[in-house]
């Protein structure tokens, strides 16, 4: 039977898969009773299909219980470091590499301990894995004696609360930073058994080298056929797609590029079908813009101090036709400060502050796909024109598929 009724029912289902898709992008790992909730339910109610989608088009495996949703992903860019963790809070700091490396330390030894954890035992723990000789070869040491590493270990654990793999007891982190109390924690064992989104398991890999050991844990089955090489390149270029602000021509290899020229529409509708997202194609690439503003880390424009002087700072590099210094934005800022600064805040109008308002700038136009750093300098890329002012600045394309048409432009934000 078809009628209003069933057309009604039909766009109703297909708007919450989109939202149900949008939602594991957003957060690829989900619980029945964290944050959003209400994501989880619909996806549990659309998992097939979801399930489907994700690994016919991505390559992605999506799992779902009763308890959490995780969608294994795996980026497009393996040496895409702009999107680390984040703090919770106000401050939102990325994490580092030994904050990174104290995650992986903290999991470990969680896995291997009980269903209920002390702050206090956990941090026992991961000192003692962290004297393994083959860590400390690498120079990185932990032993929690100093406040800032304390510090690090309550930022992984509030991460892991965010997620869902520990459930807070009673007590407060920051109670253990200062050495005045501990914490207790429930270990969610299913949700903790999640987190890893790798084909192989890091024990297996005998690449010592950080980039190979990458491709290793990530390595798909061999690719023998032209249907697998081909699946592999449509893989690829819908993780890109999705997970990346713009996907630029000269990033992609031959054959890369061929297959693109071919299958554009096609990657772009099915895309669009399941996210909403709606391909933006220029001569030097193709953005996924979002109407609904939601499906991104990293935002341009921004209001406040940071956000003005990284869009001034985005419209001068939008007219530079060649590198730029870090040392000449700095002195820019400086002069900037001259005609602005009643709008900025009391610490971006100090002197010396240039160079870390100029790093944090660099941070979001590289992270968006606006901005290269090379050892010349920082390089502008095509789709930093759209916040040019005045005449923009014209370079020709070195590799685009015949059908893009001519004028890059990328979205702001994803």
């Amino acid at each position: 039977m078809t009628g209003p009724l069933t057309e009604v029912l039909d766009g109703q289902r297909e708007a919450d898969l989109q939202r149900a898709a949008r939602a594991l992008l957003k957060e690829p790992l989900l619980t029945a009773d964290g944050p959003h909730s209400d994501a989880f339910r619909l996806v549990r109610r659309h998992a097939a299909e979801l399930r489907e989608w994700f690994e016919r088009n991505v390559g992605w495996t999506l799992r779902t219980d009763a308890e959490a949703a995780r969608l294994r992903k795996t980026p497009g860019t393996l040496t895409d470091a702009t999107h680390a963790a984040r703090e919770t809070g106000r401050a939102a700091l990325p994490f580092t590499r030994r904050r990174y490396v104290l995650l992986c330390l903290t999991l470990a030894a969680l896995e291997r301990g009980e269903s209920q954890v002390a702050l206090g035992r956990l941090a026992e723990q991961v000192v003692l894995a962290a004297a393994d000789p083959e860590l400390v070869a690498t120079g990185i040491t932990f032993t929690l004696e100093r406040r800032d590493e304390r510090l690090d270990l309550a930022a992984v654990v509030r991460l892991l609360l965010r997620l869902g793999v520990l459930r807070r007891v009673a007590g407060d982190e920051e109670a253990y930073v200062s050495g005045s109390g501990d914490v207790l924690y429930d270990v969610r064992r299913r949700v903790l058994a999640g987190m890893p989104a790798v084909r192989r398991g890091p024990s297996l890999i005998e690449a010592q080298d950080f980039e190979e050991r990458l491709v290793e844990m990530t390595a798909q089955t061999a690719l023998d056929s032209d249907e697998l090489r081909f699946r592999a390149i449509r893989w690829k270029l819908t993780r890109v797609l999705l997970d990346n602000p713009v996907l630029y021509y000269d990033d992609l290899t031959d054959d890369e590029l061929a297959y693109l020229t071919r299958q554009r529409g096609f990657i772009t509708a099915r895309i669009s079908e399941v996210t909403g997202l709606v391909a933006e194609v220029r001569a030097e690439g193709i953005a996924m813009v979002d109407p609904l503003d939601d499906l991104t880390d990293v935002r341009m424009p921004e209001q406040g101090t940071h956000g003005h002087i990284t869009l001034l700072l985005a419209g001068h590099l939008a007219r530079a036709d060649g590198p730029v210094q870090p040392a000449q934005l700095a002195s820019l800022v400086r002069e900037l400060a001259v005609e602005h600064g009643g709008f900025w805040s009391k610490s971006a109008r100090e002197p010396g502050s240039e160079t870390e308002l100029v790093e944090q700038a660099l941070q979001k136009l590289v992270a968006l796909g606006l901005a290269l750093r090379t050892e010349r300098g920082v390089l502008p890329r095509p789709a930093l024109a759209r916040y040019a002012v005045g005449d923009p600045v014209v370079r020709e394309p070195t590799r685009a598929p015949s059908a893009a048409p001519p004028g890059m432009t990328a979205k702001d934000e994803r």
